[in-house]
């Protein structure tokens, strides 16, 4: 099979595209035939080595699309050809071929191209953890979402407004403020307008969001705590760097502080995430935007491109 492997820690150029034997799965896995790879940020930490680094080498991601080619012993509900996507893999998602745990696929829906499927797991898992299990999101409440024009805020947004939430959204261009319309946000500021805080603190009545999704921490939780509504929440999703923060902003107003990473979701959390999306999926209240699609040798450059401004959709490898 073709695979990037890293071999070493560093920039994206450590990325590199080899032949290595196909894999075979074991009891209670299955092999998947990779179309699509998606792209996560988390990836590029990983492959710096800034991270808990992993053991070289390595093939990097986790969130793939694709057929079921082969099943291990004792696997079960599932059949060859089946569409999936996966929420984690044994031996890495940047690939034409996959192994994961039988736990870690999850059907997909006919009309969800293999494209958008591989948008799926880190970014829409992302968004339903944290405005529901995190936050704990309920219907009638207002939500600011810091960033929604990218992967997570792209999920955000659809299943705020499916749940019966009021959305803010911001975005960082005229084309990503366009897209986080399209998508159902009922109010949209650029993040880049000096008083955009100003304005979503004067459309809540002088209240606030009820719920804040968080991308950038180390810019925004200081802002953030000056505006959120009395017992509201605010999720750090995304950081950057240090912040300094008055805690009186929370004490005021009993203000909750969440940090949230997938990986930490339990196996039971993990369950319910991936029930809800597939049902979002199958009834059309999400549909992962894509933003571009790159042949997997092009992983170099889908690692600088992730981190650059601007972000509207996902990217996605193309094994094929």
């Amino acid at each position: 099979m073709k695979a990037i492997r890293v071999n070493n820690f560093g920039g994206p150029e450590v990325l590199v595209l080899e032949e290595l034997p196909d894999p075979k799965p074991g009891p209670g896995q299955v092999l998947v035939r990779v179309h699509a790879v998606g792209v996560n940020p988390v990836e590029t930490y990983l492959r710096s080595g800034a991270n808990p680094a992993l053991p070289l080498p390595y093939t990097p991601g986790s969130d793939a699309a694709g057929e079921i080619s082969a099943l291990g012993d004792s696997v079960h509900g599932w059949h060859v050809g089946a569409r999936v996507y996966t929420s984690g893999t044994v031996t890495g998602a940047y690939a034409n071929l996959a192994v994961c745990r039988a736990t870690d696929v999850h059907l997909l829906p006919d009309k969800v191209s293999f494209a958008q499927g591989a948008a799926i797991n880190i970014p829409c898992a992302t968004a339903w953890r944290a405005l529901f299990q995190r936050a704990r999101a309920v219907p009638g409440e207002t939500v600011l979402i810091h960033g929604g024009s990218g992967g997570v805020g792209n999920a955000a947004i659809p299943l705020a407004r499916a749940a019966g939430l009021r959305v803010i959204a911001t975005a960082g261009t005229p084309e990503g403020g366009e897209l986080v319309r399209r998508l159902g946000a009922h109010h949209v500021f650029g993040h880049h307008q000096p008083d955009y805080l100003k304005e979503v603190t004067a459309i809540t009545e002088g209240r606030g969001p009820d719920v804040i999704l968080e991308l950038l921490a180390n810019v925004n939780l200081s802002k953030d705590l000056s505006i959120i509504a009395p017992r509201g929440r605010i999720v750090v999703i995304g950081n950057r760097g240090k912040i300094e923060i008055n805690p009186r902003d929370a004490m005021m107003r009993d203000a909750e502080i969440h940090g949230m990473l997938l990986f930490n979701a339990t196996e039971s959390e993990n369950r319910a995430i991936h029930a809800a999306l597939g049902a979002a999926l199958e009834n059309g209240i999400l549909n992962p935007v894509i933003n571009c699609e790159l042949p997997l040798s092009e992983a170099a450059r889908a690692h600088r491109q992730i981190l650059e401004p601007g972000a509207r959709g996902k990217i996605v490898l193309l094994p094929n």
